[in-house]
């Protein structure tokens, strides 16, 4: 039931560490990994990781946000798979243009920082959807699960960009959801899953101290986690097997959180 032998799994982004954990469970499992990078070289580790346990697993240069650049890539994943059963959408961003610092005030966000990262988190989730999703909707099956955000749940200070396109992007997720079920059949799903907080490269300087302590930022997210926690990057992994796999296969438009009870909190 949630078997994923044999599926070919698309991952976009996967230079990153959530890209890396994910596409290292899959191929333990017995899926075949098609990676997208924009360099083939940030990748090299992960491709010898993979391979070295036996996994299937193969590079591929692509812009997400170039739509000739990914039909190309498609193309050419079609060539040596034969087909596209999943779509992980992970690639995502955010600009410091595109933030409000503790002295700044939303009058000094950038517009054009703002612009960029709307495009990189909604945008480059809509293009891959809709390419390789044509390629699941004429093989009547397929999964897509983009990556999503507490921020797109509730104001998060500071990151106004970012939650702004996260929460673009899951209305599209549902969106293209029905779409994919009504008029293509109960083969196609669209899900998202809706990471709390964990502690990568990107976010470690606002959330940890020198000597490895909290920040007050960082204070605060434990005291409204339930699980007073931060998470473990492989603790999105289970999630997302289950909704890949045919157990989840009546589930589809939703946005599944995998937060420590932070979504359920209340602060008080």
């Amino acid at each position: 039931m949630f078997g994923i032998e044999n599926k070919v799994a698309v991952i976009t982004g996967a230079s990153g560490a959530l890209a890396g954990s994910i596409a290292t469970s899959l191929a333990g499992s017995g899926a075949t990994l098609a990676l997208l990078t924009r360099k083939k070289s940030s990748v090299q580790s992960l491709l010898d990781e993979i391979k070295n346990v036996g996994g299937h697993v193969k590079a591929y240069e692509a812009d997400i946000l170039n739509e000739d650049s990914l039909n190309k890539v498609k193309n050419e994943i079609l060539s040596d798979f034969g087909k596209i059963d999943i779509l992980l959408n992970i690639a995502g961003g955010n600009l410091p243009g595109a933030t409000v610092a503790p002295d700044q005030t939303i009058f000094d966000i950038s517009v054009e920082d703002f612009k960029k990262v709307t495009e990189l988190n909604l945008n480059g989730t809509l293009i891959p959807s809709l390419i390789f999703g044509k390629v699941m909707s004429e093989q009547k099956q397929g999964v897509i699960i983009n990556y999503s955000s507490m921020a797109a749940d509730r104001v998060i200070t500071r990151v106004a960009g970012y939650s702004a396109s996260k929460a673009a992007m899951e209305n599209f997720t549902k969106w293209m959801a029905v779409e994919m079920a009504t008029k293509f059949g109960n083969g196609l799903r669209v899900n998202a899953i809706a990471p709390g907080f964990f502690i990568g490269k990107q976010n470690k300087a606002l959330l940890t101290n020198e000597d490895g302590s909290f920040t007050q930022r960082g204070k605060n997210i434990i005291n409204n986690t339930p699980m007073g926690r931060f998470g473990e990057i492989d603790e999105l992994n289970g999630a997302i097997h289950f909704l890949c796999s045919d157990a989840a296969r009546f589930i589809t438009g939703i946005v599944l959180p995998v937060d420590g009870g932070f979504s359920a909190f209340s602060g008080v």
